[in-house]
């Protein structure tokens, strides 16, 4: 689920801050307000990649998307990924990776700091140092934007952006066959689903051979035809789910028909009790609501022929997808009912998560152990048969089972995410920048970072506005001897709209907004507009990653 810009490689080994010159110069003009980010410079870190949203489909990134609503919700990569497969023939709410879509999970470089790590908050506008103590002076020779035989460079070109070139906006997901976008949501149909549609086709047209031997090989046609309409009451009962979400103000990623059902993919987990309990319900109810159709309009129909039994299988199959759906255990729609009664009597949703997924786990073993034992009570026809239908129960229960127990675990996961989320703070994680004109040498540039012990590099105008951002993986493609002339306008990457973003902002919104727009860094600015520093992906990745780690 990773669609990105690119990333730089890292660079290897521990560094340290270089000791500042005696004859050190000023930074250029315009201010730069001290960032509670790390003390090293820009060049010390591997370079970022690009946050990748959550919501995303098996292949993509993630993230974390939060609060889909889907047979199976998806976990977080990042954002953010992995999503697991979908519960038979319908869709619960859960939750998206977000991100990162989500920022994705990034694996720190050696040497780089570890993800999270507190940082105090900026002193003042324009005070490089603040309070916070100065770097421990080094050598000259071994500062962090020193060369290093042993480190890979990273291309310059690596990032997906060149200079001047404002990032591209992530493509839309895809998940298969685009069928439609009803309601603007785009539904999708998995290469899985033709799997399970044969499959179906088969299995269907050997009962109607029995009840119909008539139609000879013709039954496969009209099995075909009920595998289709059976999706179809799928695809009614997950368009429940979305048309809640949307009413709620919930973004729909996607919709996408798989193996064993579809899946709703909702952006956002509902804000309260009530609204989880009726975004969930409303998937069954639909199915319960089919199948009186397919009921009422059976009656006028003589039972022995082809119509009767299509609308009897399709009666059947949307009660067995309400009552499956109606299990009390995530990720089934029954759980989430279960988890918004459980957080509005404890008024804690984390609460209702835990105590819907171990119900989850434990109807995971009951469908493992207590499938096989009923289907062979009730008996299977012909003796001759009996051995393949005990193996073919037993496997159903088995898929059905893993299906259960990894999404009560994936929605664990998410919940504890969406509880640490609020932890990602754009003002902790932004590292402390310098201002230097488009002309500055990028060695003076970067005497100037180390001076101050800031990471990151701003290119600023005349009147002290900023332009453009130093990216960090083109100054580590640059070789120590060539940096006295390279000017940083060649390694810097124009300032768009969206790769401004406030200090305030924390949690899924900052999520959301890296994710709308993806790039390496980000200018953090105050509300005032003030330069406060700059953010970048591979930090926010890195504290995602961590507060996915820790236990709630």
């Amino acid at each position: 689920m990773d669609v990105s810009g690119g990333n730089g490689q890292p660079r290897s080994g521990s560094e340290e801050p270089a000791e500042p010159e005696a004859s050190s110069t000023a930074p250029a003009t315009g201010s730069a307000r001290p960032d509670p980010a790390d003390s090293g410079p820009p060049g010390e870190r591997p370079a970022a990649r690009p946050p990748r949203p959550a919501d995303a489909a098996p292949g993509e990134h993630p993230g974390p998307a939060t609060g889909e609503h889907a047979s199976t919700p998806d976990a977080p990569t990042p954002g953010p990924e992995t999503q697991s497969p979908p519960s038979p023939g319908s869709g619960t709410p859960g939750s998206g990776t977000p991100g990162p879509g989500t920022p994705g999970p990034g694996t720190p470089g050696p040497g780089a700091p570890a993800p999270g790590t507190p940082r105090p908050e900026a002193q003042g506008p324009g005070t490089p140092g603040g309070d916070r103590p100065s770097p421990p002076p080094v050598e000259p020779g071994h500062g962090p934007y020193d060369a290093h035989p042993d480190r890979p460079r990273a291309d310059a070109h690596a990032q997906g952006t060149g200079p001047g070139r404002p990032p591209q906006r992530r493509p839309e997901p895809g998940g298969g066959l685009l069928m439609g976008r009803p309601f603007g949501v785009p539904v999708y149909v998995a290469p899985s689903w033709f799997l399970v549609a044969a499959l179906i086709t088969w299995v269907f047209g050997g009962q109607l051979d029995r009840v119909l031997p008539e139609l000879g090989a013709a039954r496969y046609l009209v099995s075909l035809f009920f595998a289709v309409a059976f999706y179809a009451s799928v695809l009614v009962h997950e368009l429940a789910h979305t048309i809640a979400a949307l009413r709620f103000k919930l973004p729909v990623r996607r919709i996408q028909l798989q193996f064993f059902g579809g899946v709703s993919e909702i952006e956002k987990e509902a804000e309260t009790p009530g609204r989880e309990f009726v975004l969930a319900f409303v998937g069954p109810l639909l199915s319960l609501v089919l199948a009186g159709v397919f009921y009422v309009a059976m009656l006028p129909v003589e039972p022995g022929t082809v119509p009767g039994v299509l609308l009897a299988g399709l009666m059947i199959s949307n009660l067995l997808v309400a009552a499956f759906n109606l299990l009390p255990g995530l990720p089934l729609d029954g759980g989430r009912m279960l988890r918004a009664v459980v957080w509005k009597i404890t008024g804690k949703p984390m609460t209702g998560t835990v105590a819907a997924a171990w119900v989850g786990r434990a109807l995971a073993i009951a469908v493992l152990v207590g499938l096989p034992l009923v289907t062979s009570a009730l008996g299977s026809g012909a003796v001759d048969d009996v051995g393949m239908d005990t193996v073919m129960d037993a496997l159903l229960a088995a898929i059905l089972a893993a299906i259960i127990w990894t999404g009560a675990g994936n929605s664990l996961r998410m919940a504890r995410l969406r509880e640490h989320l609020p932890e990602l703070r754009a003002r902790a994680l932004t590292r402390r920048a310098v201002p230097v004109p488009a002309d500055t040498p990028l060695s003076e540039a970067l005497r100037r970072a180390n001076a101050s012990g800031a990471r990151a590099l701003v290119v600023v105008d005349a009147d002290g506005i900023p332009v453009s951002l130093v990216r960090e993986a083109a100054i580590v493609g640059v070789p120590e001897h060539r940096r006295p002339w390279v000017p940083v306008s060649g390694l810097a990457q124009d300032l768009t709209d969206g790769m401004r973003v406030s200090a305030e902002l924390s949690g899924e919104e900052l999520l959301d907004a890296l994710r709308a727009n993806p790039a390496t860094e980000y200018l953090v600015v105050e509300e005032t507009g003030e330069i406060y520093g700059v953010l970048s992906a591979a930090d926010v990745e890195r504290a995602f990653v961590k507060a996915m780690a820790r236990p709630s």
